[in-house]
């Protein structure tokens, strides 16, 4: 299991990096769960990491566009981005997210696709593509992997929508599927041995790798080291 830390600058990315973070992630928080951020950012960040450190990019909670997506996922993408990743904010039916998925495959041939849906998507009034029909979606769509994260940030956190067993079933099938799978979504350092029981590929965090656990606030080194060291501690799934 790999320890991602989002971050929204390239200040924050070279302290992500110190710290220990196997991925540095990019997104803008003020955008929501996926914000985009900018192609600038993206190229600052990519600028200010080591080159073999993997950087990946949201592109936003899209709504059903595809086009809109392509045209994102292919400025993450030239802008240095090993990961595009796309929340399917608005692709509600199966069908809806596999052409969006497609789309942004096409115009980011070169990057690592991430499809990502949320856990709590039962909550969101125009229900967004159910957690359980990912790793089908993905697969169909020939992305590369999975992401479960939360759309609402109101402290509540992926555990809270989604049991252990339920996420070892859909890590499970993502695996016999041929895709890697990340988890998100408010976890906390004492949740990491949760997550790496369920098999995940990828952990990510942003609110426990801020001051104060508040996600709009500045990365804090001392809590990326910490979870880097719940990380380290964590045993492997044997599945």
């Amino acid at each position: 299991m790999k320890l991602l830390v989002s971050v929204v600058d390239a200040d924050e990315a070279r302290t992500a990096a110190a710290a220990g973070a196997d991925i540095v992630d990019v997104k803008n928080p003020a955008e929501g769960s996926l914000g985009a951020p900018s192609p600038a950012v993206i190229a600052a960040v990519r600028a200010a990491v080591p080159a073999e450190l993997p950087v990946s990019a949201a592109i936003g909670d899209m709504p059903n566009l595809p086009g809109t997506a392509a045209l994102a996922a292919l400025g993450a993408a030239h802008s240095g981005a090993t990961f595009v990743k796309v929340g399917l904010w608005g692709a509600s039916t199966e069908a809806d997210a596999i052409a969006l998925l497609r789309a942004v495959r096409e115009a980011a041939p070169d990057a690592l696709v991430v499809a990502g849906a949320y856990a709590d998507a039962r909550r969101v009034p125009h229900a967004p593509l159910a957690p359980e029909a990912l790793p089908r979606v993905a697969r169909a769509a020939g992305v590369d992997a999975c992401l479960l994260d939360t759309a609402i940030k109101d402290g509540r956190g992926l555990l809270d929508w989604l049991s252990p067993e339920a996420l070892s079933v859909l890590v499970d099938e993502a695996h016999e599927l041929g895709l890697e799978v990340a988890l998100a979504g408010a976890l906390r350092a004492e949740d990491l041995p949760v997550v790496g029981a369920t098999g995940a590929d990828i952990v990510g965090v942003r609110s426990a790798a801020c001051v104060g656990g508040r996600r709009t606030d500045s990365l804090d080194p001392a809590r990326v080291r910490a979870l880097r060291g719940a990380y380290a501690a964590t045993p492997r799934a044997s599945r």
